[in-house]
């Protein structure tokens, strides 16, 4: 056997056993590289289900639901176009429970509610259905779901059960307003039938309400229904405008009170143009040199200060008078030390409020410096 072959044959061997395994590392390399993970499922550009609520007004049933805010990965907004908003009216003896597949067979749609940008970041949106009544008593069932732009549907909201009721008060007509130094005073005609043209109309009372301005949200000023016509707004500030409207409220199906649809809007600028009382109670103390001036305070809660005039000639004409006060007198005493001794001096006082109304002149009041 020929050794320096064999050793030739061997080093040929290793060599390729060499390049073998590079390539089987290699090729283990590729692979582990090249691995798939488990699919993923895509994420839902749709958000499944929201909560709704509603209640009737009137003719109306008025439905609610707060969007969801903005993607926390990309700062955009959920790839939500428009809500869909569907409605099934069913007998009142019908099941409470409605799967969502019967549901989706025998509900319409009434609305497609266009989704804007501005809408997201938790705001709560609403739609008004318009009821029509044609004498039978029905249960409403209400329900949205989302769409994206690419027509993909969400999962239904939560349903919302409505009873309406057809005897619920039209609405309060001929609101007018009126200010006085304490109160706004409202007063209206009351309806005189019911939604579905029945007569009388139902009224169990009135809501009041009142708002700084036509689009921020109006405040309920009455705590239970008023029974007449009328109110008084006794916690209002002058310098500031008002907006009113007020709603009659009946009783609902399930005896639960339902307003009507509200008044037109009455606005009332309340412009402070009464004067205050004349200043009361008014006494005069001699000491030496001087006599001292004490008198009530006024009742009023905008006084900005008094004056007070004196004259040694009761005749003379008011007007006329020595202002001794040229700025308001912020208390109720004062000390007038520009006397003669044997000289009688006569007083009045007027008060003054903050928006520069000034008072009728007090009483007269005298007395003599010995």
């Amino acid at each position: 056997m020929n050794i320096s072959g064999s050793k030739s044959f061997s080093k040929l061997c290793v060599s390729a056993s060499l390049h073998l395994c590079v390539v089987i590392v290699f090729a283990v390399t590729l692979v582990g590289c090249g691995k798939r993970k488990p699919p993923v499922p895509p994420k839902e550009r749709v958000l499944q289900k929201v909560e709704i609520a509603g209640f009737q007004r009137g003719n109306k049933v008025i439905i609610s639901w707060k969007m969801p805010a903005r993607n926390a990965d990309k700062g955009s907004i959920l790839n939500i176009d428009r809500a869909d908003i569907y409605r099934l009216a069913e007998p009142l003896n019908s099941p409470q429970s409605l799967t969502e597949e019967e549901f989706s067979n025998r509900a319409n749609i009434i609305a497609a509610y266009k989704i804007n940008d501005d809408d997201f970041g938790l705001k709560t949106l609403q739609y008004s259905d318009q009821l029509q009544f044609a004498g039978q008593a029905v249960r409403l069932r209400y329900a949205i779901r989302f769409v994206n732009a690419s027509g993909q549907k969400a999962g239904y909201s939560n349903f919302l059960l409505i009873e309406p009721a057809a005897r619920v008060a039209n609405t309060p007509s001929n609101l007018t307003t009126s200010l006085s130094q304490t109160a706004v005073s409202l007063k209206w005609s009351e309806p005189t039938a019911n939604i579905d043209g029945t007569t009388p109309a139902s009224i169990l009372g009135y809501n009041i309400y009142r708002s700084p301005s036509e689009t921020q949200p109006a405040r309920q000023l009455n705590q239970s229904p008023v029974t007449k016509p009328e109110f008084l707004d006794e916690n209002f500030e002058f310098g500031k405008k008002y907006f009113y409207f007020v709603r009659a409220v009946s009783v609902g199906s399930q005896a639960e009170p339902v307003e009507s649809a509200e008044s037109p809007i009455v606005s009332l600028e309340t412009i402070d143009k009464f004067p205050p009382s004349a200043p009361t109670a008014i006494t005069l103390g001699v000491g030496q040199n001087m006599i001292s001036i004490f008198f009530a305070v006024n009742p009023e809660t905008d006084i900005a200060g008094y004056s007070i005039y004196r004259s040694t000639d009761e005749a003379l004409d008011k007007a006329k008078w020595q202002l001794l006060t040229p700025e308001l007198l912020k208390t109720n005493t004062f000390q007038d030390k520009t006397v003669e001794s044997g000289k009688t001096y006569f007083y009045y006082i007027t008060a003054t409020d903050k928006f520069k109304n000034v008072s009728e002149p007090s009483d007269v009041v005298s007395e003599e410096l010995p």
